[in-house]
């Protein structure tokens, strides 16, 4: 049988042919049975792509996939996640809609190499400006897309496996140590706050972040009806979380805690019962928070217009408070002629950790701080419950110099 050949007088094999515009082209069945056609400017680049088609049907790969994106993985993905919780739809949504969709998704999901993902995070992280902590958010989001991939055999490694490890190696990233207030901190603070005229009323609400250690949602969500007066005891069920939704509008929402461990019964300390009763009492003259939010109502916190309150409005007046309150230390100091002991900047959450951390000071029972505070990974809780330890072992040694062994 006579073979067919190119014009360069080369014999082409079984499936290629040389067509009238002057490119190659080579037809085959792909894995569904199906005629496909690629083509080629030479010879030798349709071969590679044949070799290429070949590998991926020897291992698997499905050659059908040509123009499906990132965009089109990720599509499928996110509409299968039905588990996901709302804001945590949203969150996804808005970090890749604005980072991803418009740059790389476009790309074909088979055309990403590791240093692709590579670049693109180095880009995230310098020209956006991203922080570790949101690095890690768009990667716990390209992850499993990409792995979507591979498991539906469309692409054979995942490009991002490995990344954020040799991106805190290479630029020396450390899980940032929350600091918690030293008790010297958090009674001037307290202080400062119920002894001034602007800021006395976030007084109850410190006391109670500082009482309680609650997740700033859990405090912004907080009801009377979660609070048992007769037995001293609050109830933790629910978070009221302020973010931005499909719609690409901000909106308060109701949600259930993360895992099962964040449902759980705080007791109240004295000084908590005191200061949530003395809201109550305040609130009776100036009126009550009359905010509906996903069916729940008389939420005890709230802003100055009446409206409930969210984490950032927390946020901007701890930092006025801690700026306020050095300003005053700074002044006092002044006049008495001694240096100024000032308060370290702090957030909810490092309340949270103060709290944890006076509880680890006086409580051995790891299982009974862990249910307090909610920590689903008991290794969460054993973390700080070392930190504490071995700050009191070295004030006990401190106070046994000269006494155990004296030379």
């Amino acid at each position: 049988m006579k073979k067919r050949k190119d014009p360069k007088g080369r014999v082409l094999k079984d499936g290629e042919s040389f067509r009238t515009d002057g490119r190659y082209q080579y037809r085959y069945t792909d894995e569904n049975g199906k005629r496909r056609t690629i083509y080629a400017h030479s010879l030798q680049e349709l071969r590679e792509k044949e070799k290429s088609i070949q590998k991926d049907i020897e291992d698997g790969i499905r050659t059908d996939t040509k123009g499906i994106t990132l965009n089109d993985i990720y599509d499928e993905y996110i509409a299968g996640k039905t588990e996901l919780k709302q804001s945590t739809r949203s969150n996804y949504k808005y970090l890749y809609g604005k980072y991803v969709r418009p740059t790389i998704g476009t790309r074909p999901i088979s055309s990403f190499k590791y240093s692709d993902m590579l670049k693109f995070y180095k880009h995230m992280l310098d020209e956006c400006n991203f922080k570790p902590h949101s690095l890690e958010s768009i990667h716990s989001i390209l992850h499993p897309v990409f792995t979507r991939a591979v498991r539906d055999d469309i692409i054979r490694k995942n490009p991002t496996d490995g990344l954020i490890k040799e991106i805190k190696q290479s630029r020396h990233w450390q899980n940032p140590k929350r600091h918690a207030l030293t008790i010297e901190e958090q009674t001037k603070v307290l202080n400062f706050v119920s002894n001034s005229n602007m800021y006395k009323c976030w007084y109850n609400m410190l006391v109670v972040l500082l009482g309680t250690g609650m997740r700033i949602s859990e405090l912004c969500g907080l009801r009377w009806s979660d609070c048992d007066f007769d037995n001293n005891i609050i109830s933790v069920d629910h978070n009221l979380v302020y973010r931005v939704q499909d719609n690409g509008k901000a909106e308060f929402h109701i949600t259930t805690p993360k895992t099962n461990a964040g449902v759980r019964e705080i007791p109240m300390l004295t000084v908590v019962k005191k200061a949530l009763l003395d809201e109550r009492k305040q609130q009776e003259e100036t009126g009550f928070n009359m905010t509906i939010v996903d069916g729940c109502f008389g939420f005890i916190f709230m802003t100055r217009d009446g409206n409930v309150t969210s984490q950032h409005n927390v946020t901007r007046a701890l930092k006025r408070i801690v700026e306020c309150c050095n300003i005053n230390e700074a002044e006092n100091a002044k006049a008495e002629n001694r240096p100024p002991a000032f308060v370290r900047d702090f957030t909810a959450h490092n309340l949270r950790h103060t709290f944890c951390t006076r509880f680890c000071e006086n409580e051995s029972n790891i299982k009974v701080i862990q249910e307090i505070m909610g920590h689903s990974d008991a290794q969460t809780t054993l973390n700080i419950y070392s930190e504490v330890t071995l700050d009191k072992k070295k004030a006990v040694f401190s106070d046994l110099d000269n006494k155990i062994l004296v030379i």
